[in-house]
């Protein structure tokens, strides 16, 4: 527990900061799920226009800290990789 002014306040920021990341987050699996059940469907125009929103989600959540970059460079070619194989299909 928190005993000194400083430190209380250092937990009253971390609390605010984890609720703006855990909505963040929230924000970005959203979008990252959009692409999963278009996908799941087989929907190649859904997909790719879900994927295309999903992007600067992601790579946004690289900017405030949420992923890593390699992290979510990766999310992105596996999706889109997989949204080229449904459009081919």
């Amino acid at each position: 527990m928190a005993n000194t002014l400083q430190s209380k306040k250092r937990a009253r920021q971390i609390e605010r900061k984890t609720a703006v990341n855990k909505a963040r987050r929230s924000r970005i699996r959203t979008f990252l799920r959009r692409v999963e059940e278009a996908l799941a469907k087989g929907d190649a125009t859904a997909a790719s226009d879900a994927l295309k929103n999903a992007q600067p989600e992601l790579m946004r959540g690289v900017t405030k800290g949420i992923y890593h970059k390699n992290t979510a460079s990766r999310k992105i070619s596996r999706l889109a990789s997989r949204v080229k194989a449904i459009s081919k299909a």
